[in-house]
């Protein structure tokens, strides 16, 4: 297999045909009125279509290409993503039959204004995925307690999994121990904390404007008189946060927080015994099945695409792109680098994959256009953030989308921050400030 392929935009088309069905299955069916439209055809078997036009396509011989598939399937990054959506549904389902996320509920009405739970749940999500890391982890966590605010105040559902995945990915975006942070910054050759100081500068002033818009947005929610829960199922959640701010793998994370939940069941909800705690396990990896499938398709696709040139391709053509726009030299390479890397985040799914794939295309740009290679990797990260954060195929809302019962198109508008970000980066490039 060559370490680089020739370029070839015909690489690309698995992934295009997967969107064309997924999105427009999904288009045509909300069209005609249909319940549930984007859950007509499931994104796994359109997935499945698009891998066999990818083994359709390249020289190699069809073993070579299928091993290749399972490489991309079976790669670290892949099955550490697996691993969170199996754990993250068990945890959730095992914290909602216990009455877990009733209590959390009630106790943050009594907390909380019903105007400022929206910005709250922001907070707590930014807070917890930069202590944890990953979005993933933090989206696994909190979402469950998010419908459960939503159903209890009358908010809309979408809007409410849009101020968890927006903070989840404020987090993730600037944790120093996040996979993003640690290849952007490799790539580009930066120390880490140039490259956070740098970021927040770009971050914050869209965070505010998230938590202003959603502190207004949130100014309808009503909730009704509940009764007082026990305040001790409360406590798998209360674990999980500490334990993600003390650094602990959000695997082992997750892992604890299912053990507590059931202990918490065992000891405190009338008639939860041992075998519904496993029967509630089990129904909690089965509810995630289609999400991790889909991974598992991307990821292989991925490889697939990314062997046969098409990454190749997309790298060369942005770059080729620098010199047609006459906005000068470094405001080019800066728009060029956001390109790039964002191209490659819509095709791979994967945001920490994007910036590896992007990360020398990236640095040639920095260089040639003088750009700072702080920016570069501050760049790199902030728009593999936005984009992994509204694409609907993405691992982020297809896991609050499931956790929440809603469709992930309808969350793609909702994730106020992403968007936010985007405009305030673009205004970034074209200021060029901050500088590093």
């Amino acid at each position: 297999m060559n370490s680089t392929p020739r370029a070839s935009a015909w690489a690309l088309l698995p992934l295009l045909v997967f969107l064309a069905l997924f999105l427009g299955s999904g288009l045509y069916h909300s069209h005609i009125g249909t319940d549930f439209a984007f859950y007509q055809l499931k994104a796994p078997v359109a997935a499945l279509v698009a891998l066999l036009v990818a083994l359709c396509l390249g020289r190699e011989s069809l073993n070579r290409k299928l091993d290749t598939f399972i490489a991309g399937i079976g790669d670290s990054t892949i099955i550490l993503m697996c691993l969170v959506f199996l754990l993250a549904g068990a945890f959730a389902a095992v914290t909602k039959a216990i009455g877990g996320v009733d209590a959390t509920v009630s106790l943050g009405l009594s907390l909380l204004p019903e105007q400022l739970i929206l910005p709250g749940l922001f907070i707590v999500a930014a807070f917890l995925a930069t202590a944890m890391g990953t979005s993933m982890g933090t989206i696994g966590a909190l979402a469950p307690v998010a419908a459960g605010f939503a159903q209890a105040t009358g908010l809309d559902m979408p809007l409410t999994m849009g101020a968890v995945i927006g903070g989840a990915m404020f987090g993730d975006n600037l944790s120093i121990i996040s996979d993003t942070t640690i290849a952007a910054t490799r790539s580009q050759n930066v120390g880490m904390r140039d490259k956070f100081m740098l970021n927040l500068r770009i971050a914050l002033p869209a965070a505010i404007a998230t938590l202003l818009l959603l502190a207004w947005l949130g100014t309808g929610a009503q909730s009704e008189p509940r009764e007082s829960a026990n305040v001790w199922l409360v406590l798998p959640y209360v674990a999980v946060l500490a334990l993600a701010i003390s650094g602990l793998n959000v695997i082992l994370v997750l892992l604890a927080g299912i053990v507590l939940s059931g202990i918490s069941g065992l000891l405190l909800a009338p008639d939860y015994g041992v075998l519904k705690f496993g029967n509630d396990i089990y129904a909690g990896f089965a509810g995630m099945l289609e999400i991790m499938l889909l991974s598992m398709l991307i990821g292989g696709l991925s490889a697939l695409m990314k062997t046969q040139g098409g990454l190749a391709w997309l790298s060369q053509g942005i770059a080729k792109l620098t010199t047609l726009l006459a906005i000068g030299q470094r405001r080019a390479g800066e728009f060029a680098i956001a390109a790039v890397v964002s191209l490659a985040n819509l095709f791979v799914a994967n945001n920490t994959v994007a910036i590896i794939l992007s990360g020398e295309v990236a640095k040639n740009i920095a260089q040639k256009d003088n750009v700072d290679p702080k920016r570069s990797a501050s760049l790199l990260d902030i728009f593999s953030c936005v984009v992994q954060g509204v694409i609907p195929w993405g691992a982020q809302i297809l896991l609050a989308g499931s956790l929440a019962g809603v469709s992930p198109l309808a969350l793609v508008s909702s994730v106020y921050y992403c968007w936010l970000l985007a405009a305030v980066a673009v205004v970034s490039i074209i200021l060029g400030r901050p500088r590093g």
